[in-house]
């Protein structure tokens, strides 16, 4: 199926040409161009601003009851399952990502909707216990305008992610997805309208974060920023937000550990490593990118680990035998292949990969082997630098207070997984690793019903589950007086 490609924003519900800067969206298994539309503008900003505040403002949906509101979010739910394979062809073509994956992704925002709207359905008040004459209450109320800020990795599913807590919680959404890769967010923005959703309520504002991305953080009538993306992003956010005094949810970078121990089943391990680090061609946060192997099983894992992603598939997203796709786009492969080069020369031994790979299948597109590298210290700039591409890096090592110093020593503490038979030994680690999500024996499987985030330079706050709902709310304390005598003082 061949997508449809939008080329306007949507502002306030409504398609129209963006004021800002043109934005050329190219194929990353082609570098063929795809679309062409203008960037959201401060002033295109602006205008989605007022109409969310107006929106989210309006008894119509002010006024809803939770039910109701949940009602519209499976509405949501049901037309992403009826364009499930048009949004997913929008997404492989856009990001270059497998046909396979981008349903997955498509699948996850499905299942996130759905939850969220389950999960509104029991969200409560709180009657506290009193210490007077009066009785106690806690509520939640709605933000008002809250922006969106997703990463071009997997727009559909963090899109979603951020979109349904923030609508569930009675607020509009100015959503502004990465310039790299805007064509199936703006496909959601409309989806959202066409499920019933009040149009002011959503924004969708493709452009460059300097511009587009600022102009929402900065605007004074946005009320709260979830961000997902770079570390130096979100200090900058987190800056801006601290000036204004509004809350923030920042989920960053990672240089996530794995740890293999001695005893962890061979098979199930090279399986999750690879998983862990080669799908989505390495470009996800909680990529497992530094393996920590038990010295005495070290170079038997390692050879057969190298010997398994040389027979890895690397081809365009669109052949469902793929399994490496290419990355984003050109320049994010250049700089991937530096960072390589750049640890060769410091001293690093490349086990396999290393390069673009050969032949006219690949010389258009912005392709990368499977890279493992080793002969390095954890201290190294390739093991402390995400990379965000198909790269690993293998480190041996042989006492476990060593192991947790050496998988924290970075600034990050998004992720970790480990394998190990020993449940002993799996939650004395998982405990000690600063991390925000740890997996036993599996990698990168997610639950929307489970809080995600990070600590250390990963991230602040977290999201899913049902509190994700109450991130984007305020609460307040309403005091009810029982005594029918005057307060004291007035007596005096």
């Amino acid at each position: 199926m061949r997508p449809t490609y939008p080329d306007e924003i949507l502002v306030g519900g409504r398609p129209r040409r963006g004021a800002g800067e043109t934005l050329v969206t190219r194929d990353p298994a082609t570098g063929a161009e795809l679309a062409r539309l203008h960037a959201a503008s401060p002033a295109d900003v602006d205008d989605a601003v007022r109409a969310g505040a107006a929106a989210a403002a309006d008894p119509a949906w002010r006024d809803l009851l939770p039910h109701e509101r949940a009602r519209l979010l499976v509405r949501v739910a049901d037309l992403i399952a009826e364009r499930a394979e048009e949004l997913a062809a929008l997404q492989t073509a856009d990001t270059g990502k497998s046909i396979n994956e981008t349903r997955a992704l498509v699948a996850s925002a499905q299942g996130t909707f759905r939850y969220v709207a389950a999960a509104l359905e029991t969200m409560e008040g709180a009657l506290t216990p009193p210490r007077g004459p009066y009785l106690t209450m806690s509520v939640h109320e709605p933000i008002g305008v809250v922006g969106a800020i997703t990463p071009w990795n997997s727009p559909i599913a963090s899109d979603a992610q951020k979109a349904a807590p923030a609508l569930a919680a009675g607020n509009a959404v100015l959503l502004k997805p990465a310039e790299q890769a805007p064509l199936v967010s703006l496909a959601f923005g409309r989806l959202l309208v066409d499920a019933g959703l009040p149009p002011g309520l959503v924004s969708v504002l493709p452009g460059p974060g300097a511009v587009t991305g600022a102009a929402i953080v900065r605007h004074p009538g946005v009320g709260k920023v979830s961000f997902t993306g770079g570390t130096a992003t979100g200090r900058a956010i987190g800056a801006v937000a601290a000036d204004k005094i509004m809350p923030v949810s920042l989920e960053l970078g990672g240089k996530s550990p794995t740890i293999v121990f001695p005893d962890a089943d061979r098979e199930q391990t090279l399986a999750g490593l690879m998983f862990g680090i080669f799908s989505s061609s390495g470009q996800s946060c909680v990529a497992g990118s530094r393996v920590f192997v038990h010295a005495s099983v070290y170079d038997e894992v390692l050879d057969e680990l190298v010997a398994r992603t040389r027979e890895l598939r690397v081809g365009p997203g669109t052949d469902p035998a793929t399994q490496v796709a290419p990355l984003v786009t050109h320049e994010h492969r250049d700089r991937v292949a530096a960072m390589v080069e750049r640890a060769v020369r410091d001293g690093a031994r490349l086990r396999c990969g290393g390069r673009v790979p050969d032949g006219p299948r690949y010389e258009r597109g912005a392709y990368y082997l499977p890279t493992i590298l080793d002969g390095v210290a954890n201290d190294a700039a390739i093991c402390q630098e995400e990379v965000f591409g198909p790269v690993l890096v293998a480190l041996p090592f042989t006492d476990e207070d060593d192991l947790v110093a050496q998988a924290d020593a970075t600034v990050y503490g998004l992720a970790c997984g480990i394998w190990t038979r020993d449940y002993r030994t799996a939650w004395r680690v998982a405990r000690r690793v600063q991390a925000g999500t740890v997996w036993i024996n599996t990698y990168k499987q997610f639950s929307i019903s489970t809080p995600f985030g990070g600590v250390k330079e990963s991230g602040l706050g977290r999201e899913k589950g049902r509190d994700g709902i109450l991130a984007y709310m305020r609460q307040k304390s309403v005091y009810w007086g029982l005594d029918e005598a005057p307060l004291p003082w007035a007596n005096a």
